[in-house]
């Protein structure tokens, strides 16, 4: 596709605003839950500019096209926009404007499909315009302009057998957030964050990729739970969907079409005037904001942070103990695809990057429960693997060489839990440098690892565990050092995070964070090394409750590009016992030949 019919959308989307009189469009890109992934009917900006990005909103004037992206980013977003007439505005660095600070003064009339813009990111656009100026709803703006649009996506609704593979039931859990209600004085709380979703009523689809989400809607009374989803006709398309039904049926879950969201609620403001209604404006749509507001006014809505994002993150005792077999299933599969890749390069078959991906994929797909990819994977050799978020391409893929360092970032969602990690592995020799920035960005994943912490630590104020040893050698990484990660649910889940940014939220034992520091030379090579922790009670004394880090991750790390004068005698002590660890874990598990290569690899460096 020519870069000129990005240039041309753009120029028809001009006209829609010369004849509407809006000074400037702002196009996200999520979709009416807030989502990561989007699915292909709402991915506008690509649509639009084909920047392929997960995280990035485009800003549209009549002389002015901007891309607002983070560091992530960067590199791809300068091949993809050339010749868009698209200018990238760089995002989480020393100077930058944001886009309701650089629209300020430049625009009166903004418009916005609210469908795909939360609640608090228009009242942001909104604090900033001059006097009198407006935000404007237009949902499913793009409608006119995007010929033969994908419709939106339907797949079947399965049920989470909380007995086999950990968790509470869907009973409990209702029962809980009615306890939070009470608490709280709400009468009602809508539900729009559709892994919130499936977390309450145990459900999970496939709706969006690589998440196992379904489309959908709820409201929660002490009366009655309302689940408004796109599936009440597919029962000839998927019959087990009906089981799905029946199942959330007899505890109490009442099934409605999507569409009917807006009616319903309609219908109970007249039926209950004085009702309050809870709201979470982070992940809510605007477009239907608007339309809560218009039933119930602003003094009835009671807007916050979702009680159940918090819930979530923390794991219940079963999760955790199935997570733990997860992550050895996991590295299994892992293990197996580093000893095929080095057998190939060693063979001197060509492997591309794409064709390492696909093979890891087909790895994953043999280990019971797996259900597919926690997210499209990250195969990268050499100058690839220094974009962070780097898109392996399928056709005229990069050959992986038997020299330097490849780096692969992937997961796997399974019935028991999602994984996520990456490594990079040397696969021959290695500059002075690369083992350098190899072992010093090992250096920070030991440092976070063997963190113990008073209880009320919040991330952000272990993140500089993971930079340190980068720091004092002048060197960084523009991401966050670690996300959450849900159970059987989203990669990337909060309320918890690692990263620089001031995130008061503390760490809770039972949840789950990745630790994923990294160091990239534009050009040259890429490196990260990610384990999965678990926080956990580490004791209490005089001086207060202590928590601590377990690693779930059951994958060895390559020492051969390591340079052991780098590292202390604790760091050194730690690399070994979790080698040995992974050895003993997996080598039962393992064919002959991979675990006698696996012993070869986590042999002791002294």
């Amino acid at each position: 596709m020519g870069k000129k019919i990005f240039a041309d959308r753009i120029e028809a989307l001009r006209g829609m605003m010369e004849e509407n009189g809006w000074d400037a469009v702002v196009v996200s890109g999520s979709d009416p839950h807030a989502d990561e992934y989007p699915a292909i009917r709402w991915k506008q900006v690509e649509w639009l500019c084909g920047f392929t990005g997960e995280a990035g909103e485009l800003v549209i004037t009549a002389d002015h096209a901007g891309l607002w992206t983070d560091s992530r980013y960067f590199v791809q977003a300068v091949a993809q926009l050339e010749g868009t007439g698209v200018e990238l505005h760089k995002t989480r660095v020393p100077g930058a404007v944001g886009i309701p600070q650089w629209l300020s003064g430049k625009a009166s009339v903004v418009a916005v499909d609210g469908l795909c813009h939360s609640v608090n990111s228009v009242h942001e656009i909104a604090s900033e315009l001059c006097a009198g100026g407006i935000v404007v709803d237009v949902p499913d703006m793009l409608g006119p302009l995007w010929e033969s649009r994908p419709s939106v996506p339907v797949s079947p609704v399965t049920t989470l057998d909380v007995e086999c593979f950990g968790g509470l039931p869907r009973v409990d859990k209702v029962s809980w957030l009615r306890k939070w209600m009470l608490i709280e004085g709400v009468d009602m709380v809508f539900l729009s964050a559709l892994d919130e979703i499936a977390w309450l009523l145990n459900v999970r689809g496939s709706d969006i990729s690589y998440n196992p989400l379904v489309i959908s809607y709820v409201l929660v009374t002490q009366d009655y739970v309302k689940w408004f989803v796109r599936k009440s006709d597919l029962a000839d398309t998927f019959p087990d969907t009906v089981d799905s039904y029946n199942e959330l049926k007899l505890d109490g879950i009442e099934v409605e079409d999507y569409e009917a969201a807006e009616f319903f609620l309609s219908d109970v403001a007249r039926e209950s005037p004085s009702s309050r209604i809870f709201v979470d404006p982070s992940t809510l749509n605007y477009h239907l904001y608007c339309h809560i507001c218009g039933l119930y006014g602003k003094e009835r809505i009671i807007c916050g942070s979702s009680p159940v994002i918090r819930e979530k993150a923390v794991k219940t005792a079963s999760e955790i103990e199935s997570l733990r077999q997860t992550f050895i299933d996991d590295g299994v599969a892992v293990e197996s695809f580093l000893f095929w890749l080095e057998e190939e390069l060693a063979a001197g078959r060509e492997v591309t990057e794409y064709d390492a991906s696909c093979r890891l994929s087909g790895f994953r797909a043999d280990i019971p429960g797996y259900r597919g990819d926690s997210f499209e994977n990250i195969s990268a050799y050499g100058p690839g693997a220094a974009l962070p978020h780097y898109s392996t391409p399928s056709e005229n893929s990069p050959a992986i060489c038997p020299r330097g360092l490849y780096l692969v970032d992937s997961g796997g969602q399974y019935l028991t839990g999602t994984t996520d990690i990456t490594r990079t592995v040397p696969l021959g020799e290695c500059t002075e440098l690369e083992k350098e920035d190899y072992t010093l960005v090992l250096k920070g994943m030991i440092g976070l690892s063997t963190a113990v912490f008073p209880r009320g630590t919040a991330g952000c104020q272990l993140d500089v565990l993971a930079r340190a040893p980068l720091w004092r050698a002048r060197r960084n990484y523009g991401h966050g050092t670690g996300h959450g990660i849900g159970f059987w649910l989203c990669v990337h889940e909060g309320p918890q995070d690692i990263r620089q940014n001031f995130n008061p939220q503390p760490l809770l034992p039972g949840m789950v964070t990745s630790n994923e520091p990294g160091l990239y030379r534009e050009g040259m090579h890429g490196v990260r090394h990610e384990n999965i922790l678990l926080c956990r009670e580490a004791g209490r004394d005089g001086f207060g409750d202590w928590l601590e880090f377990e690693t779930l991750t059951c994958c060895h790390i390559d020492t051969s590009a390591v340079i052991p004068e780098l590292l202390s005698a604790d760091e050194l002590k730690w690399l070994n016992e979790y080698n040995d660890k992974v050895y003993r874990t997996l080598a039962p598990l393992l064919p002959q030949p991979v675990a006698a290569w696996l012993r070869d690899k986590t042999m002791r460096l002294e």
